[in-house]
């Protein structure tokens, strides 16, 4: 077990050190305000078993396991502090050794009486220097004293280095209930179980995690919703060209029919038309045609023969326009060609990248910066309805600070699409983690 003070003007300026230098396992012992700040004591690998074996007969007045914490870091601060009065000792019979010896320049004879001159004192006869000579410590003095020194702090570090053997050799306790952690660890705990990434679940945690843990819960999933960003007007009221960008698989085609079939419930077929960049792959918009044809849309096709900026002239009268493309990576073929297409139209193509909450949060990240030359102005999020936690999409949407513009849930076409808000992405994710909760319980009693 490590056990280290830490001191800082303010609690948080302290917990940032206790973070940096120990890491997000350490324990508090004890916090306590001093002179000039706040004070932490704090220990890596703490086992209470061998706190109260270390503590002997001081143990038994810890009635919980917060009294026996206090026990255990005043215990730390004595050894320090008698520490440290070796160390200064030591110091100061070093200092005795190099120290020159000070000649008193006007040394008073025996019984003198110094005073303010005055105008009488003038005829006075000056007192003669004299020398007084100041003995020093004998070598061998000198050597004693140090020899003791540093057998008292040899005798400390000895203390110290016995109890880690004694722990090593001591065999293994029985196993006991786990201590409850700082309230801090298990929110970051749970935030983690939601699904977020460490360092983002880490600085929630660091936030919200100083109180009560249903507090701090509750705290953190409010931040987390508000650094959701959301469109706040939906595509088929407000109008225009919309694009679905992203990897194969990710849901670009079915997110378009359910969006062409929402829109021709509310307004109509007249004013929508669907277009596909997918030329690289064989009948790659077949199912695009298909929900043309079901829908009566035009569905046009970018080739060699039709550019992309020539199809949406053509289009120019449509209320709203909705592109599909191919799912293509940096190593294929046409995916430079694709995005320099959308960046460089003569028409204000707003591109969103689809993120399918079942993937991965590196290949999330990946696919982020593999679009983000198209210049993405959101998201959409695909197959919640698949994913066992929902905090890996939420999470990925707070970092990189695209708006959610919409979100599926299903195969239902339209019914599984919804516009995106952040209180109701967030309550989803908490219901899935309950879910993830008692499927787990139920596992384990089978």
């Amino acid at each position: 077990m490590k056990v280290k003070r830490f001191f800082a003007p303010t609690m948080a300026e302290a917990l940032k050190l206790v973070s940096a230098d120990m890491g997000p396992d350490a324990v508090i012992l004890s916090n306590r305000k001093v002179d000039g700040g706040v004070e932490i004591v704090t220990a890596l690998d703490y086992d209470e078993n061998v706190a109260r074996q270390r503590l002997g007969e001081s143990a038994e007045e810890a009635t919980n396991s917060a009294r026996l914490a206090e026990l255990q870091a005043d215990q730390q601060r004595r050894l320090e502090e008698e520490l440290n009065r070796s160390k200064a000792r030591i110091t100061e019979v070093r200092g005795h050794q190099s120290e020159p010896v000070p000649a008193s320049a006007e040394s008073e004879p025996e019984g003198f009486v110094a005073r303010g001159r005055t105008d009488l004192d003038w005829n006075l006869p000056e007192p003669q220097p004299q020398t007084r000579q100041v003995q020093p410590p004998s070598p061998q003095v000198q050597h004693d004293e140090l020899a003791a020194m540093k057998a008292e702090i040899q005798s400390l570090r000895d203390l110290v280095q016995a109890q880690g053997e004694q722990r090593a050799s001591r065999p293994e306790p029985a196993p006991v209930q786990p201590q409850p952690q700082p309230a801090q660890h298990r929110l970051m705990e749970r935030l983690q179980d939601f699904g977020l990434s460490h360092d983002l679940a880490t600085a929630l945690s660091r936030s919200h995690g100083r109180g009560r843990l249903e507090d701090g819960w509750k705290q953190a999933l409010k931040t987390l919703a508000a650094g959701i960003k959301t469109s706040r007007a939906e595509w088929l009221e407000q109008g225009g060209i919309f694009a679905l960008v992203g990897p194969t698989g990710a849901g670009k085609t079915t997110t378009i029919g359910k969006l062409a079939a929402q829109y021709v419930l509310r307004h109509g077929a007249d004013s929508l038309a669907l277009v596909t960049t997918d030329r690289f792959r064989v009948a790659a918009h077949e199912q695009l045609f298909v929900f043309g044809r079901i829908l009566n849309v035009p569905v046009r096709v970018v080739d060699d023969r039709h550019s992309l900026d020539d199809i949406l002239a053509e289009l120019s009268d449509r209320h709203l326009v909705l592109i599909d493309t191919a799912g293509l990576n940096q190593g294929d073929k046409g995916y430079q060609q694709q995005l320099a297409e959308l960046a460089g139209s003569d028409y204000p193509i707003r591109p969103h990248l689809v993120v399918s909450a079942t993937s991965q949060p590196r290949i999330m990240k990946s696919v982020w910066h593999c679009y983000k030359m198209a210049d993405l102005a959101g998201c959409v999020i695909t197959k919640l309805d698949e994913a066992l936690t929902l905090g890996e999409s939420l999470g990925f949407a707070m970092e990189t600070g695209l708006p959610v513009a919409y979100y599926t849930d299903g195969q239902k076409i339209p019914d599984d699409l919804h516009h995106a808000e952040p209180a109701t992405l967030v309550r989803q994710g908490v219901e899935r983690l309950k879910q993830v909760q008692r499927d787990t319980v139920v596992a384990e009693g089978a």
